[in-house]
Protein backbone atom coordinates (compact mmCIF):
# COMPACT_ATOMS: atom_id res chain seq x y z
CA UNK A 1 0.00 0.00 0.00
CA UNK A 2 1.33 3.68 -1.22
CA UNK A 3 1.64 6.19 1.54
CA UNK A 4 0.83 10.10 0.09
CA UNK A 5 2.05 12.50 2.21
CA UNK A 6 -0.10 15.75 2.08
CA UNK A 7 1.94 19.37 2.68
CA UNK A 8 0.03 21.39 5.29
CA UNK A 9 1.16 25.04 6.47
CA UNK A 10 -0.76 25.81 9.82
CA UNK A 11 -2.14 29.10 10.44
CA UNK A 12 -3.80 31.29 12.65
CA UNK A 13 -7.14 33.08 11.87
CA UNK A 14 -8.91 35.57 13.83
CA UNK A 15 -12.33 35.42 14.08
CA UNK A 16 -15.40 36.82 16.33
CA UNK A 17 -16.65 35.12 19.31
CA UNK A 18 -19.83 35.00 17.91
CA UNK A 19 -18.57 33.43 14.64
CA UNK A 20 -16.79 30.99 16.77
CA UNK A 21 -19.91 30.28 18.87
CA UNK A 22 -21.83 29.23 15.66
CA UNK A 23 -19.45 27.09 14.00
CA UNK A 24 -19.29 25.32 17.20
CA UNK A 25 -22.83 24.65 17.61
CA UNK A 26 -22.36 23.81 13.66
CA UNK A 27 -19.68 21.26 13.89
CA UNK A 28 -21.13 19.48 17.35
CA UNK A 29 -24.18 18.98 15.30
CA UNK A 30 -22.12 17.07 12.86
CA UNK A 31 -20.23 15.22 15.49
CA UNK A 32 -16.96 17.33 14.46
CA UNK A 33 -14.27 19.17 16.18
CA UNK A 34 -14.68 22.85 15.10
CA UNK A 35 -10.86 22.46 13.88
CA UNK A 36 -11.93 19.94 11.76
CA UNK A 37 -15.43 21.35 10.68
CA UNK A 38 -13.63 24.35 9.69
CA UNK A 39 -11.05 22.72 7.69
CA UNK A 40 -13.47 20.87 5.84
CA UNK A 41 -15.39 24.42 4.81
CA UNK A 42 -12.18 25.85 3.48
CA UNK A 43 -10.98 22.84 1.90
CA UNK A 44 -14.37 22.28 0.28
CA UNK A 45 -14.40 26.35 -1.08
CA UNK A 46 -10.69 25.75 -2.13
CA UNK A 47 -11.40 22.96 -3.93
CA UNK A 48 -14.43 24.51 -5.70
CA UNK A 49 -12.85 27.47 -6.67
CA UNK A 50 -11.06 27.85 -10.25
CA UNK A 51 -8.05 29.82 -10.71
CA UNK A 52 -6.99 30.89 -13.81
CA UNK A 53 -4.01 33.33 -14.66
CA UNK A 54 -3.96 35.35 -17.88
CA UNK A 55 -1.43 36.35 -19.52
CA UNK A 56 -2.80 40.34 -19.69
CA UNK A 57 -1.09 42.38 -17.19
CA UNK A 58 -3.64 44.99 -17.18
CA UNK A 59 -6.13 45.11 -14.40
CA UNK A 60 -8.66 46.13 -16.72
CA UNK A 61 -8.37 43.79 -19.44
CA UNK A 62 -7.01 46.01 -21.62
CA UNK A 63 -6.69 44.47 -25.44
CA UNK A 64 -3.70 46.40 -26.05
CA UNK A 65 -1.80 43.97 -23.98
CA UNK A 66 -3.05 41.11 -25.76
CA UNK A 67 -0.68 41.60 -28.88
CA UNK A 68 2.42 39.92 -28.13
CA UNK A 69 4.50 42.78 -30.02
CA UNK A 70 2.91 45.17 -27.48
CA UNK A 71 4.18 43.03 -24.30
CA UNK A 72 7.14 42.23 -26.02
CA UNK A 73 8.08 46.31 -26.58
CA UNK A 74 6.74 46.89 -22.75
CA UNK A 75 8.88 43.95 -21.42
CA UNK A 76 12.03 45.26 -23.47
CA UNK A 77 11.73 48.78 -22.00
CA UNK A 78 10.80 47.67 -18.75
CA UNK A 79 14.16 45.32 -18.86
CA UNK A 80 16.82 48.41 -20.15
CA UNK A 81 15.39 50.96 -17.60
CA UNK A 82 16.26 48.22 -14.76
CA UNK A 83 19.47 47.84 -16.55
CA UNK A 84 19.91 51.84 -16.42
CA UNK A 85 19.73 51.83 -20.68
CA UNK A 86 16.25 53.72 -21.19
CA UNK A 87 16.63 54.57 -25.07
CA UNK A 88 14.48 58.02 -24.32
CA UNK A 89 14.29 60.55 -21.58
CA UNK A 90 11.97 63.17 -21.24
CA UNK A 91 12.91 66.49 -18.96
CA UNK A 92 10.40 68.81 -18.32
CA UNK A 93 11.17 71.88 -16.40
CA UNK A 94 8.62 74.27 -16.74
CA UNK A 95 4.50 74.55 -17.21
CA UNK A 96 5.48 75.68 -20.96
CA UNK A 97 7.54 72.72 -21.66
CA UNK A 98 5.01 70.10 -20.67
CA UNK A 99 2.37 71.86 -22.80
CA UNK A 100 4.45 71.20 -25.75
CA UNK A 101 5.36 67.96 -25.16
CA UNK A 102 1.63 67.09 -24.95
CA UNK A 103 0.69 68.48 -28.29
CA UNK A 104 3.40 67.35 -30.03
CA UNK A 105 2.27 63.88 -29.41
Amino acid sequence: MNTIALQKKRKNIDLPVETLQKLSIMAASQGKSLKAFIENILISKADNISIEVTSNPSPSGDPWFDNPENLAEVEKRIKAHKNGKADTTVVLHSAEDIKNFINNL
